[in-house]
């Protein structure tokens, strides 16, 4: 089963010994059509942008103005549309969560890769660089895969995680260990066991 999650931020149990855990939160998601494979078409709310097609999209499933964002969940528990069937999670040992890194942008070698660098001082004027990139006269030319600057962060991260905890009138999942993304972000949740 699939869900759409929000993290909240990271905690740690009141335990001899304490375990530091993540707090994510269930976004409230209304089914519009299940397929006969078991995915299903969802709505969920995120922001304050609604356009034209989302105005028709809202009026053919009969939802209200603030189901703002249709996807697809590769698996859902539910066999009509209605509000999404959260009792998988009750039962469930170990989820997968999925979610975006933090974006940092581009981001010089010794951030990106963990390069040393070379000395701070007496004008060797390399400290923070790159350094050689390149052999001499064969092959000539940069090898593929070569660590260089560039985008760092910002991409798809999938943990395992077991639950410590859920609460289901609240909607709030409490996993053992970190996620990756910062808080307020969405993401997924797949049940594994």
């Amino acid at each position: 089963m699939e869900y759409i999650v929000e993290k909240i931020g990271m905690s740690r149990t009141v335990s001899v010994p304490s375990v530091p855990v993540t707090l994510l939160k269930v976004v409230e998601t209304k089914v519009c059509e299940v397929n006969e494979n078991g995915s299903a078409l969802v709505s969920y709310s995120f922001g304050k942008k609604s356009n034209k097609p989302i105005e028709g999209q809202q009026k053919k499933y009969n939802l209200s103005s603030e189901f703002n964002r249709f996807t697809t969940l590769s698996k859902v528990n539910n066999s009509e549309a209605g509000d999404l069937d959260l009792s998988p999670l009750e039962s469930a040992t170990t989820v997968q969560s999925s979610f975006d890194t933090k974006g940092r942008g581009f981001a010089g070698v010794m951030k990106r890769h963990g390069f040393a660098g070379g000395p701070g001082a007496h004008g060797s004027r390399f400290h923070r660089r790159t350094g050689s990139i390149g052999n001499a006269e064969f092959p000539g030319r940069v090898q593929p895969g070569q660590k260089m600057p560039g985008q760092y962060g910002n991409t798809r991260n999938s943990v395992k995680n077991e639950i410590v905890s859920f609460d289901k009138e609240q909607g709030i999942i409490v996993l053992k260990g970190s996620v990756s993304g910062a808080n307020g972000k969405i993401g997924r949740l797949k049940v594994v066991k």
